[in-house]
């Protein structure tokens, strides 16, 4: 970014922070108004995705140590006074040699002809950081991206994977408990070299599906199996959870394939909520019946023949 919008954008009142917040605070105040000015909550509000891009422009560089150092030093340069052309003019130039001779002692307009300027390579970190007039400040790399593939368990409980780059170095890359399929997770400092920093590693997670249990947001759902007379005289099951518990949960009498029990807090952890577990019960239908068995099942239907499922079917399906 241009020396020139960091004069005159004030990051911290954007956040709504003082001056010497600590990185804990910037986190929390960009997190808090993300959340109020982001896009998918303002569909439409030109003024909250303004909003949303200043905040988020603020935390890039508030964030970031060197940046924010770097800002701090330009915006003391430049307070009550801005970078422009010239310098030579009379006193409501505001030139940028006023702002340097300001910051450093001088007077009248700064020093001109065969005396010596300020030095200000200590102020950015090495020699011709910021060479003079119009000249960016040092910019971080680039960022770059990857991506890798973890299992369920991993996504649920949170896992730490390796990158290996080209020339043999291991990247770790923590990946925390319950992403989701498809959201990336950023490695600092990994990503392209640059005059202000590396930039960071974007790395996108893809999570491989369970044998038994399926994702839903926070949710987890199970299909699990019961009995014909499991689900028409209820009863006690046993299900598994991600936590590798088993508990036990009541089937309502009169049960139909399909329905589905809820299990309160037994779903994916994260920092800001906790899901559930939802059970759908599968019917199953014997396949070979003992001579007692299918007896049993005769005498069952005759005692119900009166009653018909699809009683309502057909007036339903016409068109």
């Amino acid at each position: 970014m241009a020396s020139q919008d960091w004069v005159e954008k004030d990051f911290y009142a954007i956040l709504g922070v003082s001056k010497d917040a600590s990185e804990a605070d910037i986190k929390k105040a960009y997190r808090k108004m993300a959340r109020k000015y982001h896009p998918d909550t303002n569909s439409g509000d030109a003024d909250a995705e303004r909003r949303f891009k200043d905040i988020t422009e603020a935390n890039s560089v508030l964030s970031d140590p060197e940046d924010r150092q770097q800002y701090d030093a330009i915006r003391a340069m430049g307070s009550g006074a801005r970078f422009s052309a010239g310098g030579h003019g009379g006193p409501n130039n505001g030139g940028f040699e006023d702002v340097f001779s300001n910051l450093f002692g001088g007077g009248g307009g700064g020093q001109r002809g065969g005396q010596a300027q300020p030095d200000f390579s200590d102020l950015f970190g090495g020699g011709g950081g910021f060479g003079g007039f119009g000249q960016q400040a040092p910019r971080k790399g680039a960022d770059r991206t990857a991506s890798t593939s973890i299992s369920f368990a991993g996504s649920i409980k949170g896992t730490t994977i390796g990158l290996r780059e080209a020339n043999g170095e291991t990247i770790d890359v923590r990946i925390p408990a319950g992403i989701k399929d498809g959201q990336s997770v950023r490695v600092r400092g990994k990503g392209s070299p640059g005059g202000a920093g590396a930039g960071d590693l974007i790395v996108k997670v893809s999570v491989k599906p369970h044998a038994v249990f399926t994702r839903e947001d926070n949710n987890i759902r199970i299909h699990v199996p019961v009995t014909f007379a499991e689900a028409a005289l209820g009863g006690q099951i046993e299900v598994p959870t991600i936590s590798g518990e088993t508990v036990k949960m009541k089937v309502p009498a009169g049960s139909s394939s399909g329905r589905t029990l809820r299990l309160k807090g037994r779903g994916v952890h994260t920092s800001k909520a906790t899901g559930d577990m939802l059970v759908t019960l599968d019917v199953l239908v014997p396949q070979n019946l003992s001579k007692e068995a299918q007896a049993a099942v005769e005498a069952f239907a005759e005692a119900t023949k009166d009653e018909n499922p699809r009683e309502n079917l057909f007036s339903k399906a016409s068109l």
